[in-house]
């Protein structure tokens, strides 16, 4: 167990890079805008129409090495990943920054969220088209999307993918996302019951921190 809770630290820049992209601060577009939107544009709306956020995750790496948790999301950049009894890691964002917290080694690392290139894509004031990209599905009902900044390779590349369903917001759900790394390790995450505009407490973004009794 301790050998993939290791591992899991190595990968986790994986789910780090996707809450980045799902916790940008959001702003709605008009439903007449949604629809007449390209499914890249309709895929980003989606998104964007996401209040509060509840939600079962798996992480699987390339070596099929699984672990679970909740992920939990409130507009506006706030994100945070409560992995499986045992893990001693947590993943939260407050808004400002992106936090990995491994208690096991007493260990904090953070990331300005305004630093993310991948958060582009959730950006109404830069260019969508610049760092996603659609990718064909046999499934129309299906619609993944390809992330990348071509300028910054060592960011890896993320493939979102979405599933249509009128009770999501925006029509479109979030169910995976797929994250290679500059050094192709590959990372999986993939969502289950969903849960939209449940109440999230602001202290849920909070957390201990392992280096002193104080929270933060």
């Amino acid at each position: 167990m301790k050998r993939m809770i290791r591992s899991l630290t190595r990968i986790t820049g994986a789910a780090i890079l996707a809450a980045l992209v799902v916790s940008a601060p959001l702003a709605a577009q008009p439903a007449a805008a949604q629809a007449q939107s390209s499914p890249l544009d309709a895929a980003v709306a989606a998104l964007r129409s996401i209040e509060t956020m509840r939600a079962d995750f798996v992480q699987t790496d390339r070596n099929g090495q699984r672990l679970a948790g909740v992920m939990t999301l409130k507009r506006p950049g706030r994100i945070r990943f409560q992995y499986q009894q045992g893990v001693p890691l947590l993943i939260v964002s407050d808004g400002k920054a992106l936090t990995m917290i491994d208690y096991e080694v007493r260990q904090v690392q953070r990331w300005p969220i305004r630093n993310s290139p991948l958060g582009a894509l959730l950006d109404p004031a830069r260019d969508v088209s610049r760092y996603g990209r659609l990718q064909p599905t046999a499934d129309p009902d299906v619609v993944s999307i390809e992330v990348r900044d071509r300028s910054h390779p060592e960011y890896g590349v993320i493939t979102l993918v979405f599933v249509r369903k009128a009770s999501a917001p925006g029509g479109l759900e979030l169910v995976s996302w797929v994250a290679l790394d500059s050094q192709n390790k590959r990372t999986t995450i993939r969502l289950s019951n969903q849960q939209y505009g449940v109440a999230v407490p602001d202290d849920a973004f909070r957390w201990k921190d392992p280096r002193a009794p104080s929270r933060r």
